[in-house]
């Protein structure tokens, strides 16, 4: 298992915090303001797959241990 420091685990956060806010973006414009089927699927499959990062990346920070 990787250790990382705790410093290192906050910077990880924010980046996971930023993934799902950019995927809730992308996904607010895909139901409100695309009217393009092709920019709807690629907006919402970048949505999709940013959801899942910053989901993974969750788990990653709350069941990692730092170092002592």
């Amino acid at each position: 298992m990787l250790l990382v420091t705790s410093m290192q685990k906050m910077w990880i956060s924010f980046g996971s915090m930023g993934s799902l806010f950019l995927a809730m973006l992308f996904m607010f414009f895909v139901k409100t303001k695309f009217k393009n089927k092709i920019l709807k699927a690629i907006f919402g499959l970048v949505a999709y797959i940013l959801l899942f990062i910053g989901f993974i990346t969750m788990v990653y920070i709350i069941f990692n241990p730092t170092k002592a």
